[in-house]
């Protein structure tokens, strides 16, 4: 069985499926992500997105860039 977006399971080289599920985050720990974090979140987005106008509009609604260019992303280390 192989795990999807969000899926905490991982298939090992026997067949074998193991993992972890991470501990709940608190309201104080919504923004504390590591820049490692945010890049791969990043990626994600850009590698599902249908272009370029669909990846900028989804990376904003989910706080990973400004829509102003002069503020910083909502989402931020």
């Amino acid at each position: 069985m192989t795990g999807g977006i969000g899926s905490a399971r991982r298939e090992t080289g026997d067949g074998v499926t193991s993992g972890s599920i991470p501990s709940q985050r608190t309201a104080s720990d919504a923004y504390r992500v590591s820049d490692d974090q945010l890049h791969s979140a990043r990626m994600v987005v850009a590698r599902n997105s249908s272009g370029s106008e669909d990846l900028r509009e989804l990376l904003d609604m989910l706080g990973l860039i400004s829509s102003t260019p002069d503020l910083p992303p909502p989402v931020s280390r």
